[in-house]
Order: structure tokens, then sequence, then C-alpha cells
């Protein structure tokens, strides 16, 4: 019965954020099928903004991470007051965070396009779409916090909603934007920052109805309550940038086989956020569960929790692998006209997807960890699966077998970091029990 009840608690919790994060995916897919049609250099520019997009949003992300961990504890403690001004804290932190880092991404586009291996050609388009991607990276990280502290609440409901809503009305708005006003390949852009500048006029003022935020922050002991978050945020921070360091290393490792093959891979990796959205689901919906239960000493708890979600990943990944294989030749065709972009897609999807079973392991122990106070492990997961599996196994592939090996390369190395992360958190584990 125990395992019953933590496994319907999971599901109550998980099912909003599911819907939530598969309506994000399904709106960034259905933005690269309308950039698809403008032609191959608008999506191999769009592919080159893929590894950015992940530094942004790895930034919020780990933010986020730390947001709900530490609201829920202070919450779980019996102090409301105390979480109200943390959630002003985070989102005052996190909103000079990202402006920080998406002007930094603009100073430094021409190094950044240098070392992902740009080609000239393909450059003014990317320079034209960079200034409002970047505005629509800002006011989303800006409502991704407003979603964290709603999580930290123990609401998942009204974020899934919010990422519904905004999604379809940046589905509804790329038409519109992009080939009736005809701004081309910013349209995408303009019309995400249109999508989520409604959802924050939203979200916010609920939140402050709520009393879930205050910003009466020198009421806070501001130096503690900074220390506090960013012993947590930094490690969770780094943790979640490593993915888009290690995605702008295989993008500019890609590139050297041709704008075709960038292309194909920014799809593929589209493809692949959009097949990984149940693991996204349980990454928002775990850790404020993991932190109430480590808050009341529950260890054997947590333990039946993960035990449960990891199965349900392994079962559901490789199921969701197999659809792509057989529904590979009609997915290269639907988002490119290009032959030599379908040919190189469809060699993606008959490889790589077999292994996110192994990527999604590997994703939810990072969070998991963090989630249990243990953000140095997670950090630790993070780049051993990067640095030690997947770009190592990537290179050599390309060097044995080119394109094609470097997918397979992609295969193995995600299934083998996923072994890694889940023997470190077991290890992680009996350390706490031993201490408990």
């Amino acid at each position: 019965m125990q395992n019953a009840s933590l496994a319907r608690q999971l599901y109550h919790m998980t099912w909003p954020m599911l819907f939530g994060v598969l309506s994000l995916m399904t709106f960034q897919l259905t933005d690269s099928v309308f950039v698809g049609q403008l032609g191959r250099d608008p999506l191999a520019a769009l592919g080159f903004t893929v590894p950015m997009q992940q530094l942004v949003s790895g930034m919020y992300v780990g933010l986020g991470i730390a947001t709900t961990a530490i609201i829920s504890r202070t919450l779980g403690q019996g102090d409301s007051l105390r979480a109200q001004r943390l959630g002003g804290l985070v989102v005052a932190i996190g909103a000079g965070l990202a402006l920080t880092l998406c002007l930094s991404v603009w100073v430094l586009q021409s190094l950044i396009l240098d070392l992902l291996g740009a080609e000239d050609a393909l450059r003014p388009a990317i320079r034209e779409y960079w200034m409002p991607w970047l505005i629509s990276a800002w006011v989303g990280a800006m409502v991704y916090f407003s979603y964290a502290v709603c999580r930290a609440n123990g609401d998942t409901r009204l974020p899934g909603y919010m990422m519904i809503s905004t999604s379809l009305l940046n589905i509804a708005l790329d038409p519109l934007f992009i080939f009736v006003f005809d701004w081309g390949l910013p349209g995408a852009a303009w019309a995400t920052i249109t999508a989520f500048m409604i959802g924050a006029m939203v979200v916010y003022p609920l939140l402050i109805r709520r009393a879930w935020l205050r910003f009466d922050l020198l009421q806070l002991e501001l130096n503690k309550a900074i220390r506090q978050l960013g012993g947590i945020m930094a490690p969770a921070m780094v943790s979640q940038l490593m993915p888009p360091l290690s995605a702008m290393l295989a993008t500019a490792l890609v590139a050297g086989f041709g704008s075709a093959a960038v292309a194909a891979w920014g799809l593929g990796t589209r493809l692949e956020f959009f097949s990984i959205v149940v693991v996204l689901a349980l990454t928002m919906s775990m850790p404020p569960m993991v932190g109430r239960l480590l808050g009341a000493g529950e260890l054997e708890k947590i333990r039946k929790l993960v035990r449960i979600a990891v199965r349900f990943i392994v079962i559901w990944q490789l199921f969701i692998g197999l659809v792509w294989l057989v529904a590979s030749g009609l997915v290269s065709t639907l988002f490119s006209r290009d032959a030599d972009v379908q040919d190189i897609l469809l060699s993606y999807l008959l490889r790589v997807p077999l292994s996110y079973s192994g990527l999604g392991v590997c994703i939810l122990m990072v969070s998991i960890n963090n989630a249990l106070g243990m953000s140095m492990r997670a950090l630790l997961i993070s780049t051993l699966r990067l640095f030690a599996c997947y770009l190592p196994l990537l290179w050599i592939g390309a060097q044995i077998s080119g394109l094609t090996g470097l997918m397979t390369g992609a295969l193995v190395g995600n299934l083998v970091a996923g072994g890694m992360a889940y023997g470190l958190y077991r290890q992680g584990m009996n350390r706490l029990r031993q201490q408990a």
C-alpha cells in the first residue's frame, strides 16, 4: 500500500507538468516545422541557436531546482513568511542573472559562432534572429521562475495549465508572424515573446494574491538567505549548464559535416526534448516530494519513490525509441524538404532514440541528487555523463564511421551514462542512510 500511495501521489503531482512540458515541446517542434518551410539556411540558423538556448535554460532551471528545494523545506518547517520572501528573492536574483547571461551572449555572438563553426553565409540570418530570441529567452526565464515558486508551494496545476495556454498561443501566432507579416525566422521569436509576456501578466498577479511572493527582502536576513540559496543553486546551475556546453561541442563536431548535418542535428535535438517530456515532468514534480520526505527523515520512502520512477522511465523511453524507429521515414520527410537533411535525420532516428532510457535515468538522477542536498554529486553525474561518456564516444564514432558513427556513439554514450548515474545515486543514498 505504501508503494501504491507513493505512485499515486507521484502521478497526481506529475500529470499537470507532463502536459505542460509536452505543450512547450510541441510549440518548439512547430517552430521547427514552420522554419523548415523557409529553407535550409533558416533551419540551420535555428540549429545553431539550440546550444545557446540550452545555456540560458540551464541557468534558470538550476535556479528553479534550488527554489524548489529551499522553499519546500522551509514550508515543511512551518515558516510560511520566510518562504514568501525566499520566493521574492528568487525572482529578483533570477531576473538579474538571466539579463546578464542574455546580454553576454549578444556581446560575444561572433566568438560563439566561431566556436560553433558557423559558416559565414549563415551569420546574417543568425544575427537577425538572435536579438528577438534573446528577449524571448529572458521573458521565458521570468515565467519559469514563477512556475518554480508554484511548484515549491505544492501547486503543479497552475504552471501546467499556463504552459499549455502560452504554447497554444505561440503556435497560433507563428504562421501570422512568420508568413503573414513576412518577418521570416525572427517572427518565430516574436511569437514566443508575445505568448510569454501574456503568461507572465497572468501568473505574477496570482502569486502575489496567493501570498507566495513578498519583496520586503531586507527582513529576510539577506546575506544568510543568499548563502543558503547559493549553496544549492551554484552546483545545480553548473550541472544544468553542462549539457549546453556539451551541445556546443557536439554541434561544432557535427558542423564539420556541413550545414545539412547541423540542420538535421538541430531537428534531432528538438525531437529528443519532445521524447523525454515525461522525464522532464518528473524532474519538476519529484523534488518537492523528495524535499519534504527528506525533511521528515523518510529515506526509505524516497528510495521506493525513486525506484518506481526509474522503472517507469526505462520502460517508457524504450517504447518511445521504438516509436521513432517505426516512424523515422515519415518524420524525416515531415520536418524538412531538403533531401540531404532528410537522409541525415533518418539516420539519427534509427539510432539515437533507442538510448533515451539511459538519458532519462541520468537526467532524473541529477534532479534527485539536488533535491537530496547532494548537489556536488549531481554535478559529478552531469560532468561524467557528458565528458566521460557522451562526447568521447561521439568523437570516437565520428572517427570510425563519419556521421553515422557519431550517432552510434551518442546511442552508446547515453546508455553508459544512465547506468553510471544510477550507481552514483545509490552510493549517495547509502551514505545518507548511514548518517541517519
